[in-house]
């Protein structure tokens, strides 16, 4: 996986340069116990940020169709509480959205402090598929930019650490996973013909995200670049990630629902003493 913090790195970025595959080093075999155990980890974590109620956890999923934002979601996110997640998919803009600034639609599903959101696809839409289908004009989505970067510093200043992912796939794989649905009765739902159209744009799209990473990558919302091809690769490694991030904050989360649990015990001993 590739982190990218800073606009220098991403302006570095070259999409067809980076792997879609698991390094050697990296076996199936081994993964699914690494997994368990990061589940188990992530559990505890969130049941921390649940208590302490100082944080937040916004975790954006990008991704060329078939590249596994719902497959992630399953397996990672299947490792948390439901109690504590949110996810929402953006769509097309409804009239209504429409009507309101960009960013209108995606303030309202952000996490409130000891909760997850998980979003598939997101703000990165108004810079990506509006560009390459030209539903804006330049001078508009340009601007963009700036306003998403604003908008995720608000949000971490205000205790929301925000997880950025783009799931790497690689042309021969999306082909292959496109026609499986086809062949596949329980996918043939997802089957669409704008799914293949949108194969014709496959320069676009990468040139547009690789702007995206130049314009958009930050030390407190870093883009994170996941190769995809393997889907038991792709899972493991959103799973060390967010894992990741998360461990810095153990300790205050901790601290705090010492503090809670003192005061609690004090209410209660309280409370037996003048019953």
């Amino acid at each position: 996986m590739q982190i990218i913090t800073n606009a220098r790195q991403g302006a570095g970025v070259r999409l067809e340069r980076i792997l879609t595959t698991p390094p050697k080093k990296e076996l199936k075999s081994d993964a699914k116990e690494e997994f368990d155990t990061l589940s188990n980890e992530l559990f505890d974590l969130q049941d921390l940020l649940w208590g302490a109620r100082m944080n937040s956890v916004l975790i954006v999923l990008q991704g060329r169709d078939t590249a596994g934002k719902d497959g992630t979601i399953k397996h990672v996110v299947g490792s948390l509480n439901p109690r504590g997640v949110s996810v929402t998919s953006f769509a097309v803009p409804t009239t209504e959205e429409s009507e309101h600034d960009f960013l209108w639609r995606i303030h309202r599903h952000t996490p409130r402090q000891g909760e997850f959101a998980i979003f598939n696809r997101s703000h990165y839409e108004d810079v990506l598929a509006v560009r390459v289908h030209k539903l804006a004009p330049k001078s508009l989505w340009q601007k963009r930019f700036e306003h998403i970067k604003d908008f995720e510093a608000m949000l971490f200043e205000h205790g929301t650490l925000v997880l950025k992912f783009f799931l790497h796939i690689s042309q021969d794989e999306q082909e292959q996973r496109l026609l499986d649905r086809e062949k596949e009765p329980r996918k043939a739902w997802k089957i669409s013909a704008g799914d293949w159209e949108d194969r014709k744009h496959w320069a676009d799209y990468t040139q547009a995200y690789q702007d995206v990473f130049a314009r958009t990558s930050t030390p407190h919302a870093p883009w994170m670049l996941v190769p995809s091809d393997s889907k038991w690769y792709r899972n493991l490694i959103v799973a060390r990630a967010v894992a990741a991030a998360l461990r810095p904050y153990r300790e205050r989360w901790q601290e705090r629902l010492d503090e809670v649990g003192a005061k609690k015990k004090a209410e209660l001993k309280a409370w037996r003493k003048h019953r």
